[in-house]
């Protein structure tokens, strides 16, 4: 991971950064090992952030993990819930597809989204420089598929290592796992006995990545370093991509005055569509 940090000058001796932590092996294993090197440069400071959608019994449990892990590293934990940001939890807008029968967009859309946003809302009133999160290289490639799949091409552009500072309001991310392979990342959080939460989300199993992380993993065991090979030919191309994503810019929403592509950002669009619904 060091090398993967100092490959892409992901951060600065002075930085405040927060970490993205669900309370799974990936984001509590990142949390143990930024922790562990923040001590090495007494300027820079750490903090966690974690996203409650408001899933009953999954999200309560993987809060304590959470708190926990940050309470023996003696780091800030801060907590950013669906419900306090969008009037919904996650429990309720699930519930809300299933009496009308949505046929749109899966409970891990809505949830990807808002996460995103919610991270970003909290990263930016913690006026951190650097919002770390533990995407894994089969994260990424997972993304890139996806991203292909979904017609949605350009955002491959911006889903990078670090991310550019692109707009104000937007904290620069940074993927410090975005090299190495779940199953490190799992066999260290095992060797270091470090607790995390083993369950999977309930709403999971709908979800598109599920399909492309089976077929990745088949591919892997027959082909081995294809992950790593649809990472790096997605470097390669990366330049080429964004020189096709700045003709694009960055906006603000109408609606709440978030960074986005389009009149109107995906989180109020999803939204507008649940409160619509509700009315009839």
């Amino acid at each position: 991971m060091k090398a993967t940090i100092a490959k892409y000058q992901m951060f600065n001796f002075n930085d405040k950064i927060a970490v993205a932590v669900s309370g799974g092996k990936d984001s509590v294993s990142l949390l143990q090992i930024l922790a562990k090197l923040e001590r090495r440069y007494p300027k820079a400071s750490l903090v966690a952030i974690t996203v409650d959608e408001g899933i009953r019994g999954y999200r309560d449990e993987a809060l304590k993990i959470a708190a926990e892990n940050c309470r023996k590293l003696g780091i800030k934990h801060h907590i950013v819930s669906f419900k306090e940001l969008y009037g919904y939890t996650l429990d309720e807008i699930v519930k809300h597809l299933k009496i009308k029968g949505n046929s749109g967009p899966t409970p891990c859309a809505f949830c990807g989204v808002m996460r995103r946003r919610a991270l970003n809302t909290a990263a930016r009133q913690l006026k951190v420089d650097k919002l770390a999160t533990a995407h894994t290289l089969d994260d990424e490639t997972q993304t890139i598929l996806l991203n292909i799949f979904h017609g949605d091409v350009l955002r491959i552009a911006r889903e990078k290592p670090v991310t550019d500072e692109a707009y104000p309001k937007l904290v620069q991310r940074v993927k410090p796992f975005c090299e190495i392979p779940e199953k490190e990342t799992a066999l260290y959080a095992y060797i270091k006995k470090i607790k995390f939460q083993t369950s999977p989300c309930p709403y999971a199993s709908e979800a598109l990545r599920n399909d492309v992380r089976r077929m990745l993993n088949t591919m892997e065991e027959k082909h081995a370093g294809i992950k790593f090979t649809i990472f790096k030919s997605i470097e390669k191309i990366r330049p080429a991509l964004e020189a096709i994503a700045e003709k694009e810019g960055l906006g603000e929403c109408s609606e709440c005055g978030e960074p986005t592509t389009e009149r109107v950002c995906r989180t109020c669009q999803m939204l507008k569509q649940i409160k619509r619904d509700d009315r009839y």
